[in-house]
């Protein structure tokens, strides 16, 4: 049975994407069955990857049940599997509006956890009927956040969010902790911000995780060339932490799958 991990946070700019895409990526490279789903109807999570985000299904059609997921899944290079999204899924707010709405995507992907060992979900940057979705069918949340005053605004929005979901939906969810991005440390703001991360994490009863994800210019640049990190730039200072992160997650209590972590190829 796969773990599904949802990256998230309602603000965008965050570096959501190329947190989904390098930890799919990661996960693959050390011999992981892991599926990416793309719940942002902008769709860079498939397009940075090399997904047919245009003609292709996509997560609308799944959660419309127009369509099983064994159909829509790409098989991509790098031996990642990804569930795309495009801009059709911008309409769910108001299309999705029966009794049950909040559990379409668990319901859809149903069918295939049993075939992965890891489900990733990238989320829009709101907090909506999609993040909803993203949130029951999850194991474990991983909060983003910048080292900046705008990056932990509105997080106690993202609290009510999870503790509804958790008392109506969802109650085994748990927030694995919160991932410092594009970070600097020669900044002040930057450690003020890392002290207002645990002050959240502790309200959210986590943590805030021991690797950092520096600024890089390369991660930027490698969704726009349909490549993870790792494939783009992988001796860039972020293919670097990412790996770092990649392992300390996979060391999380109730990450390990099998009983024991598979050694990267």
């Amino acid at each position: 049975m796969a773990k599904t991990v949802v990256i998230t946070n309602q603000k965008g700019g965050v570096g959501k994407t190329t947190t989904a895409s390098a930890i799919v990526s990661g996960l693959a490279i050390r011999g992981f069955r892991v599926l990416g789903v793309d719940l942002d109807p902008q769709g860079n999570f498939g397009f940075c990857l090399g997904a047919d985000i245009e003609t292709s299904p996509t997560v609308y059609d799944l959660m419309k049940g127009t369509m099983k997921a064994d159909n829509i899944i790409q098989h991509l290079d790098g031996g990642v599997d990804i569930i795309p999204s495009n801009i059709l899924l911008s309409s769910a707010e108001h299309e999705f509006s029966m009794l049950g709405r909040e559990t379409l995507l668990k319901r859809g992907l149903a069918a295939v956890t049993e075939k992965y060992e890891y489900i990733i979900i990238d989320t829009p940057p709101a907090l909506n009927i999609l993040t909803a979705n993203a949130y029951t069918a999850a194991d474990n949340l991983i909060i983003l956040m910048m080292p900046e005053i705008l990056s932990v605004l509105g997080i106690s929005q993202l609290r009510e969010t999870i503790d509804l979901v958790k008392s109506i939906y969802n109650p085994k969810m748990e927030v694995l902790g919160i991932l410092l991005n594009k970070y600097d440390n020669r900044r002040r703001l930057t450690q003020d911000v890392e002290d207002m991360a645990w002050d959240i994490a502790d309200k959210l009863q986590t943590k805030v995780f021991n690797t950092k994800i520096r600024s890089s210019i390369t991660a930027a640049e490698a969704p726009a060339h349909g490549e993870s990190i790792f494939k783009y730039a992988p001796r860039s200072n972020a293919a670097r932490d990412y790996n770092v992160f990649i392992d300390e997650l996979i060391s999380e209590k109730g990450m390990i799958l099998n009983g024991e972590e598979k050694q990267q190829n």
